[in-house]
């Protein structure tokens, strides 16, 4: 995935012919880790001042044109596009798939770096000098005296320590706290659905939860009854209000399950993807379209496909 720096390259900065035709199924001469001796200490650092350097010659006059043309907001499309297939290869458990999407992704980090250290704003020394600080103040319990007794005392700390941290930055020049909430931080350009997840774990790391998930479930009945007596009234944006109330309340079930809701929803999109390509296939094999399907026959091959994907998961994958 590395669309963000026009072709592959080797250190030289030059482009990389060998590695572009497929670099997700490139032979290594041994997998990620076993080709170090046992006790042998492998430090990033030198790699690192490496990788800097490298991205700094590809913006010099004499670099890469595509690099040279790039700015902060050309680039965030690559951020979140990196960020993403960081997350699937998670899923996919290959360790050298995972460690390449992850260098692509601290490519755009050094990347960000670059463009603000060439407008005297910061460079990757303040980026690692910030988070390091931040870390260390975070953990009292790890590097000062503060203790903690599980992990939701952590976390508890952790956003206490962050609203101070807001209340400082938004000090009034009179001298007086500004308005400074828990839920500040929350980057208001999030997918609404991550947006959801974000406030409702916010709020429920300072103890503003359901006591279980029959509560929860509860409120989900309830706002789809209200939903359906909404659809009586013809008024669209009520009905838009609720059918957000529903998809709140389902992002907060994700989070009170301890599940992402947007991993969870790209992963049924992609079931329902498959099952509906499925679907597809068998109706050409039956000589007809999908469209010139009646809905009785749709529904029976959406079940045939369901069917399929059920002995598919029996088979090796996870059923869903």
């Amino acid at each position: 995935s590395q669309a963000t720096v026009s072709p592959r390259r080797g250190e030289d900065g030059k482009p990389d012919t060998t590695r572009r035709a497929n670099p997700r199924t490139r032979a290594r001469k041994e997998p990620l880790g076993k080709s170090r001796a046992k006790g042998s200490v492998r430090r990033a650092g030198a790699w690192f001042e490496k990788l800097v350097a490298l991205q700094a010659r590809l913006r010099s006059p004499r670099g890469c044109p595509w690099d040279r043309e790039q700015t902060h907001q050309s680039l965030a499309t690559y951020l979140l596009e990196e960020t993403y297939e960081v997350l699937e290869a998670l899923d996919s458990r290959d360790a050298t798939h995972l460690a390449g999407e992850l260098g692509d992704l601290l490519l755009q980090i050094v990347f960000h770096a670059q463009l603000a250290a060439e407008a005297g704003r910061f460079d990757i020394r303040d980026v690692i000098e910030c988070i390091h600080a931040k870390m260390v103040r975070r953990h009292p319990h790890v590097f000062g005296r503060v203790r903690a007794k599980n992990a939701t005392h952590v976390l508890r700390n952790w956003e206490q320590i962050k609203s101070d941290e807001r209340r400082e930055q938004q000090e009034a020049p009179e001298g007086h706290a500004a308005g400074v909430s828990l839920l500040d931080g929350i980057p208001r350009t999030l997918p609404a659905l991550l947006e959801a997840y974000q406030l409702t774990r916010r709020a429920a790391r300072v103890g503003f939860d359901w006591e279980e998930i029959e509560g929860l479930l509860e409120k989900l009945k309830e706002e789809t009854a209200e939903l359906r007596e909404t659809l009586g009234e013809s008024n669209p944006r009520r009905i838009e209000e609720e059918v957000g109330d529903l998809l709140f309340v389902a992002a907060n079930v994700a989070r009170f399950l301890a599940v992402d809701p947007e991993v969870a929803l790209k992963r049924a999109n992609r079931k329902f993807m498959e099952r509906f390509e499925q679907m597809e296939k068998q109706a050409a094999r039956e000589g007809r379209s999908l469209a010139d399907s009646s809905k009785e026959e749709l529904e029976t091959l959406w079940e045939a496909s369901k069917g399929k994907s059920l002995r598919a998961g029996a088979g090796g994958r996870q059923p869903s």
